[in-house]
């Protein structure tokens, strides 16, 4: 395997069914979206030495994968169990914590602010992917919107959560 191809050089890229579509396009962007949310998510899981924090963040990546391939045009949708184990996942952090009342102002640890940042890619990638199923309904699966929409909080109960067991609190914004 080389690590060029020379194919992109005109603007245009391949998809999965063969067909080149410009790298501009909604699709790529998508594409790109999930790439960038699924790389930074390798950062958030280098910062964390809690080996069940690590599962997490990895099951999350590989389900990206699928989320990709699916755009991409492969075979691939997100089982409604993938959507229920993100929502697991959601509910078994709620129980781990204090009640979150209000916003809170990101950075109280570093890995809480990677958490963080790793959400709003994940909100990104989400209105992309809503965007793109706007124009094409039959290419993206409804457990796919579901997916990312729960992934969002399953990254901000991670951020939450990583600050709560380093003994950081967190403040909410004053408004002032």
């Amino acid at each position: 395997m080389t690590l060029f191809t020379t194919k992109g050089d005109d603007g245009m890229t391949s998809v999965f069914s063969g067909s080149r579509i410009s790298k501009t396009s909604l699709h790529i962007e998508c594409l790109g979206s999930l790439d960038e949310l699924n790389s930074y998510l390798g950062v958030c899981k280098a910062y964390t030495s809690n080996r069940g924090m690590r599962r997490i963040v990895e099951s999350l990546q590989e389900t990206l994968f699928i989320i990709q391939a699916e755009v991409a045009g492969a075979e691939k949708k997100i089982d409604p169990k993938k959507v229920n184990e993100i929502e697991d996942i959601c509910k078994a952090l709620e129980r781990r914590m204090q009640p979150i009342s209000s916003f809170l102002i990101p950075g109280a640890t570093c890995l809480s602010a990677h958490f963080d940042v790793a959400r709003t890619l994940a909100r990104r990638a989400e209105r992309n992917i809503c965007s793109l199923k706007e124009e094409q309904n039959d290419l993206i699966g409804a457990g796919t919107v579901a997916y990312l929409n729960r992934l969002s909080s399953v990254l901000y109960g991670l951020a939450r959560y990583s600050a709560q067991r380093n003994g950081k609190r967190e403040n909410a914004p004053t408004y002032e």
